[in-house]
């Protein structure tokens, strides 16, 4: 009994791999440039939920000239990219379809993190001038972030936690 539950976990989790692995290979180099497309900030401000942050975005100076991707996913390699690529997408895909995504999106634990790691990846010399890194960048640099950033109108006014809150640890 015991190796008949075992074998069939064992099928399940081959058929989830290889379901998986043929996804991620369909999506690398299935339809052309989609792997491109989903990274541009036109895509991730095509969802309704993300319409405020686009909008902040694209009317804030200094990073819009990066895309989304630059700051919200990790950058230290192309595997690590790709990986949480895929599985933030599936989960994004999952939660607005099944109903559970929130009209207010909030950053990730995890997110926040991988957040802080590109600003010093991208600021290097000046984060070499600070005396503490135990802190995160949007403690000092408020309107980076996509509620203060922008014109008033694209500003959450019900906003009841601000990036601040997000306890970040390098």
């Amino acid at each position: 009994m015991a190796f008949f539950r075992f074998s069939r976990l064992l099928v399940i989790g081959a058929v989830v791999g290889i379901g998986s692995g043929l996804i991620g290979i369909f999506v690398a180099f299935g339809p052309p440039q989609l792997f491109a497309k989903t990274s541009t900030p036109q895509f991730c401000g095509s969802c309704h939920v993300m319409e405020m942050e686009y909008e902040a975005w694209f009317h804030t100076g200094a990073h819009k000239r990066i895309a989304c991707v630059d700051c919200h996913l990790p950058n230290d390699s192309m595997v690590n990219y790709a990986l949480w690529k895929s599985i933030d997408g599936i989960h994004d895909v999952y939660r607005f379809y099944s109903g559970r995504i929130s009209e207010r999106t909030e950053l990730s634990e995890r997110g926040a993190r991988t957040v802080v790691e590109n600003c010093r990846r991208c600021h290097v010399e000046a984060m070499a001038r600070l005396v503490s890194e135990d802190r995160s960048c949007w403690t000092c640099h408020r309107r980076v972030s996509h509620r203060n950033a922008g014109p008033l109108d694209t500003r959450s006014v019900v906003a009841e936690k601000t990036m601040e809150e997000v306890a970040v640890k390098p």
